[in-house]
């Protein structure tokens, strides 16, 4: 274990000092891209500017020929292009992989200054983070970078759930995990082909009303990843770093997208992977609260003054405790505002 008053100091001679503190972006979705796809890479400057944040990605999605196009395809886009507000990401293949090191090297010593993540695939446990962690701070040291790279977790295996706690809590550099549902589906052996989203046969059926045991007998379908998304939203709350949920793969089916987004939004996260553009508005509109929503939160924190005691609004008690829930809300939307002059309009902030 290392000693805690160390956790602050740099991991190599010259490497920036690691920050106290995540830095709170709009992160309501991170739209991802090939760069060894010419036509997909092309189009990278126009959908910057609609999104949060942008990831040129290098692991699976990418053929095997092509990894090392992908990797210089990010470097050459990194450098042509002013990503103003946006962030900019890129998913590194995994740790067992033959590539990562070369991937690590070369966007580190070529794009670290303009790299804000790097989100690391299939981690299974804080050796994985504690890695990868070592080996930045030394190429940002060789770099002569100002700021650290901050680092993303990926669960995408039985193991990585079962330590998502140590996980989250493995180095200052975390800022975030995602839910990787179709490599965890097959780590757990779970018996659906989707990526992400729900599954008619999981299910709850209504008690029987009479005595023929198949009529009448309502259901309803479940969400499968509940359990997972509570679990990470604790880890990442408990260490005050960013849950996202991650990808939905049936693109045409923008009805259940939306509602698997706004699922992980209840439940915590900050935001979603978008695979296509549609996906973009549908994680922008999910993960901003509604104006009425803000409102409401207005509304309550005005009326509880220092937040403590109880106050009546509309036939409703509001504490001390819904006060703090409104004042989530709250800081959601004011950074929103100063990125989103629409959301600043709606919101009246």
């Amino acid at each position: 274990m290392r000693n805690p008053r160390a956790f602050l100091r740099p991991l190599a001679v010259g490497a920036p000092k690691p920050s106290a503190d995540v830095p709170f972006r709009p992160s309501r979705m991170i739209h991802f891209f090939d760069p060894s796809n010419e036509k997909m890479a092309a189009k990278v400057p126009s959908i910057a500017a609609k999104v949060d944040i942008i990831l040129g990605n290098l692991e699976d999605a990418v053929k095997t020929e092509k990894k090392e196009a992908a990797r210089q395809g990010l470097v050459d886009i990194a450098k042509a292009t002013d990503f103003g507000d946006t962030q900019l990401w890129t998913r590194v293949n995994s740790l067992d992989s033959p590539w990562v090191l070369d991937d690590l090297i070369t966007l580190v010593t070529e794009i670290g200054h303009k790299l804000d993540v790097i989100m690391v695939p299939k981690v299974e446990g804080a050796q994985d983070i504690h890695y990868i962690d070592r080996i930045l701070a030394q190429l940002e040291a060789r770099a002569g970078l100002d700021r650290q790279i901050l680092v993303h977790a990926i669960l995408e295996t039985a193991e990585g759930v079962a330590n998502v706690e140590e996980i989250a809590a493995a180095s200052p550099r975390m800022q975030g995990i995602s839910l990787g549902p179709a490599d965890l589906a097959a780590s757990r052996r779970m018996k659906t082909t989707r990526v992400g989203g729900g599954h008619p046969g999981y299910l709850v059926r209504q008690d029987p009303t009479g005595e023929d045991l198949a009529v009448g007998r309502e259901t309803y379908q479940q969400d499968l990843w509940h359990y997972t998304i509570s679990r990470m939203v604790d880890a990442c709350a408990m260490n005050d770093i960013l849950p996202f949920y991650g990808p939905f793969g049936d693109i045409k089916d923008v009805v259940a997208c939306e509602d698997q987004f706004r699922n992980a939004f209840l439940l915590g996260c900050v935001g979603a992977w978008s695979l296509h553009p549609v996906q973009i508005d549908i994680a922008k509109r999910v993960f901003s609260p509604s104006p009425e929503d803000v409102a409401h939160a207005k509304r309550v924190v005005e009326a509880m003054g220092d937040g403590s005691g109880a106050v009546m609004i509309d036939g409703k008690m509001e504490d001390d405790a819904s006060c703090k829930q409104c004042l989530v809300m709250l800081d959601l939307a004011k950074s929103l505002a100063e990125r989103d002059p629409e959301l600043a309009a709606a919101y009246d902030l």
